[in-house]
């Protein structure tokens, strides 16, 4: 027997390769498939089954994909509707792999076709359980993701989530090893450990969903309370992983056709397509072509381009660094954004070799900023979420949060100058490449954001309760 957990960090997300006596099932793969057909033939084996825990969200499962080209069947619990072939199982139906028998246990509650399936040993001792998105370390699926498709509130599904987890999951052996479909950084929960395994005696321990003594009512508050909107590109990946996508292969041969700067240019301006620059946030900000949007690859980058881009269909064009191209489409298409229509060859310095028009982002250094701040009332913009802020901010600093910019724009100085800072730098170089894109230019990035701020020892705030803000 053989199980590995391939963790991909920036979705935060874990798909899963079972192997038994030559046959393979895979749990949630991502959208590139072809690494866990190599590592199948690597083993000698066949994929005979993927398994879907529900309709992810947040990511697009390479399902399809990996059928089309293995003949494997793909495996749905209760109450999934799909467009594709699909074999939709019952509650506690079992399907044999080698040696192995995987138990469907139908665990509705983030969405109603929400499954966990068990694996049960040479022996048929209950081994381990993939979860999906209904049991995470140290926390639970959001129940608001499916409230409109199920027709259910979001109180209805977490009390519905509540009885899914005592009656199918709690009762299991304490010893047997919990598998997350994700971990710490995703939006599918509020707070999930760092760690990726752990046993389900554990979580019962650590884990405040899981207390014994915790009423129905309690639960319902404790899961639904503090949740923050979901991004806008949830909906949207949710209807390609039941309705079908286009072949990787194809997305890859759009996206990666390598444009001179005569020809991004035109093309940029034929198709209205993003200008997406994926460098390091500190070439963005020595030069980028006007208008484009920086969303950095070595980020949490395709959460942010779901957030931020929202509109799968929206045409892209990419400014990668020179030998990162697939990468970046690829990253791109994981989260639903297939309509990459090129590459810039050469990258950004073939556009300025080109003598083509570029921006700068004017950006100082904390220690500047400090001088500055410390003998000027200047006006100063935090993008890091409302939760870090009030956890702890810089005296006067607004809380104009990322994920929800464009709600704050009229916020910003028209003509005074303003200074943006994150937490290290990222996402106010995001917040600060959306800005100038619509207009907005009057703005210095502070480099090294809050957590350099602090080192240097400028007065913070701790501790704000809401309601006194």
């Amino acid at each position: 027997m053989k199980i590995e957990q391939i963790y991909t960090g920036c979705l935060a997300q874990g798909a899963y390769f079972i192997e038994s006596n030559g046959e393979v099932a895979i749990i949630d793969p991502l959208r590139e498939v072809q690494s866990y057909i190599d590592q199948a033939n690597k083993e000698n084996a066949t994929i005979k089954y993927i398994f879907e825990t529900h309709f992810h969200a947040d990511f697009v499962s390479g399902h399809i994909t990996l059928a089309e080209k293995t003949g494997a069947k793909i495996i749905y619990g209760p109450n999934a509707k799909t467009a594709f072939d699909a074999y939709i199982a019952k509650d506690e139906e079992i399907f044999k792999l080698g040696n192995l028998q995987i138990k469907v246990l139908h665990t509705p509650g983030h969405t109603m076709e929400s499954t966990s399936y068990l694996l049960l040993d040479e022996q048929g001792k209950e081994h381990a359980l993939f979860t999906g998105d209904t049991l995470f370390l140290g926390d639970v699926g959001r129940p608001d993701l499916a409230q409109k498709a199920a027709d259910m509130t979001q109180e209805q599904l977490a009390g519905t989530l509540y009885d899914s987890l005592r009656n199918k999951i709690m009762p299991l052996p304490n010893s047997i090893t919990i598998y997350p479909g994700h971990g710490a950084g995703s939006a599918c929960g509020k707070n999930m450990m760092k760690e990726t395994v752990d046993t389900l005696g554990n979580q019962k321990q650590m884990n405040y969903a899981l207390r014994e003594d915790m009423t129905k009512d309690e639960f319902i508050k404790e899961v639904t309370d503090g949740l923050l909107p979901p991004p806008q590109y949830f909906p949207l990946n949710v209807k390609m992983n039941k309705e079908g996508y286009e072949s990787i292969d194809t997305v890859l041969n759009r996206g990666l056709k390598a444009l001179n700067p005569s020809e991004f240019e035109a093309a940029a301006n034929e198709t209205g397509a993003l200008v997406l620059d994926v460098r390091n946030e500190t070439d963005f900000a020595k030069g980028h072509i006007p208008s484009s949007v920086f969303i950095g690859l070595d980020g949490n980058f395709a959460p942010w381009v779901g957030t931020l881009i929202a509109d799968v269909k929206q045409p892209i064009l990419v400014v990668a660094p020179e030998g990162r191209e697939e990468e970046t489409v690829t990253r791109l298409s994981r989260v639903g954004f297939d309509q990459t229509l090129g590459v810039l060859k050469g990258s950004f310095e073939a556009w300025k070799k080109a003598s083509k028009e570029y921006d700068r982002v004017n950006s100082i250094t904390s220690e500047k900023f400090k001088n500055i701040y410390e003998t000027n009332e200047i006006p100063v913009f935090d993008v890091r979420k409302e939760t870090e802020y009030l956890s702890e901010r810089l005296l006067n600093a607004e809380n104009t949060p990322l994920d929800f910019l464009n709600e704050h724009l009229a916020e910003f100085p028209k003509t005074k100058n303003f200074y943006l800072h994150c937490a290290g730098g990222y996402r106010s170089m995001i917040a600060a490449s959306m800005l100038k894109k619509r207009g907005i230019h009057n703005l210095t990035n502070i480099e090294g954001g809050f957590d350099k701020i602090k080192e240097l020892g400028m007065q913070v705030t701790d501790y704000v309760c809401p309601s006194t803000l």
